[in-house]
């Protein structure tokens, strides 16, 4: 199995989690929320599999860039 580091494309603050570990997820799946300037922004599974591991918290600060997710594929 390979494992796939899901990352945040935007700086902004986890508004709410989707899927917990042991969840699984298909390709474009909703991970979390984020939001950013008043704005939802979903985050998305790159590839079918299933959540290894949330690595923030609802109401964290996230930076681009940063990892948010782990999954197995």
């Amino acid at each position: 199995m390979a494992v796939v580091n899901v990352k945040s494309e935007i700086a902004g603050n986890v508004w709410k989690i989707q899927t917990n570990p042991g969840d699984r997820v298909e390709v474009d799946g909703e991970i979390m929320i984020l939001e950013s300037m008043k704005m939802e922004i979903p985050v998305l599974s790159p590839k079918a599999g299933t959540v290894r591991e949330i690595k923030v918290s609802e109401g964290e600060a996230v930076g681009e860039g940063q990892l948010v997710a782990i999954l197995d594929a």
